[in-house]
């Protein structure tokens, strides 16, 4: 393998800000810890997590380097790793950390993955944490049974791609929202069943819900926007159902009375990927089971658009418009 160079390029943000703070600039190569693995990067992620950091909407030390996934080979071994988890210099692996958007990253150990044969760098990257969060969705903030109906919404976004399919897997009849009609066929293509544009005087999702479940309400709502759909999410679920707050992209849910569940006796769970996977097992687990899908399920992976690491700000820019189908991906 090549040596490894003292520095490399990265994105690194020093306040919090809209995206003119992103910066593309010289780093340190990080030193990998004992019990860490350095990687050097081949795809990133871009998750919209990180516009969080970035928007300070959850907090974080400064200067900090953005990204939470991505995929590679490995450089350096740190000191520790143990030889049960076989990994060698020039693997091709696949993890979920921190500081991901470089051209190397130091990672730890237990959330590295060897890529499996079939499976490609780009696909693995695409597909780990966002294909992850809707597995432990579906499995854990709501174990979703066969018929049930669920209402997702954005549907042809990244995780909620991956609901409509897994949902579609478990024999599941899925409503799906949509931003635009140049949409609509791409979510029928997931697996939703039903489609509504959710956009003023194109579609009701309420009614469209209440026609579907003949007036009972979903068992579940995967709701990754947020502070806009919230209360819309409370009136759709259906009694004893459960709504899945799970991300920001209008803004944070506003605090709200928890009486108001009571009168369906609903759940409202607000879960992260990471206390999913926390233990080795568990993001093996996972890990396992969605290799699988992708591997012998023939799951679409659907990736938006591949950016150089230096036009990051554009990669932000069009995740933060609501209009992108699929995985952004970041090429150093």
């Amino acid at each position: 393998m090549a040596p490894i160079p003292k520095m490399m390029k990265a994105v690194q943000i020093e306040k919090t800000g809209a995206v003119e703070v992103l910066q593309y600039k010289d780093c340190p190569v990080p030193s990998p810890k004992d019990d860490e693995v350095l990687i050097k990067n081949e795809y990133l992620g871009v998750n919209y997590i990180d516009t969080y950091f970035r928007t300070g909407l959850y907090p974080n030390p400064k200067p900090m380097i953005l990204g939470r996934e991505g995929s590679g080979s490995i450089a350096a071994l740190g000191a520790a790793v143990p030889a049960s988890l076989a990994f060698a210099n020039g693997d091709e692996v696949v993890y979920m950390g921190t500081s991901a958007y470089a051209e190397y990253t130091a990672c730890p150990v237990g959330k590295v993955l060897k890529i499996p044969k079939g499976v490609s760098s780009s696909d693995a990257c695409a597909a780990l944490l966002q294909g992850l969060t809707a597995l432990t969705l579906v499995e854990e903030a709501h174990k979703v049974q066969s018929g049930d109906w669920i209402l997702v919404l954005a549907a042809t976004g990244g995780v909620g791609g991956w609901l409509c399919q897994i949902l579609k897997a478990k024999g599941a009849k899925t409503i799906g929202t949509v931003g635009s009609e140049s949409k609509v066929d791409i979510a029928k293509e997931q697996g939703a069943n039903v489609v509504v544009i959710d956009q003023p005087g194109q579609g009701d999702v309420l009614k469209t819900v209440k026609d579907c479940t003949n007036g009972q309400g979903v068992a579940a709502v995967f709701d990754g926007v947020g502070k806009d759909t919230f209360e819309r999410s409370l009136e759709c679920v259906a009694r004893k159902g459960t709504v899945a707050s799970f991300g920001n992209a209008s803004g944070a849910v506003e605090p709200f009375l928890i009486s108001k569940l009571s009168a369906k006796n609903a759940k409202v769970v607000r879960p992260t990927l990471f206390n999913y996977v926390s233990t080795r097992e568990e993001f093996e687990h996972y890990s396992e089971a969605l290799w699988a899908m992708m591997i012998d399920k023939k799951f679409n992976v659907r990736i938006h658009d591949i950016y150089p690491l230096k036009d990051v700000a554009k990669a932000h820019t069009d995740i933060e418009s609501r209009k992108t189908m699929g995985k952004l991906l970041l090429k150093p």
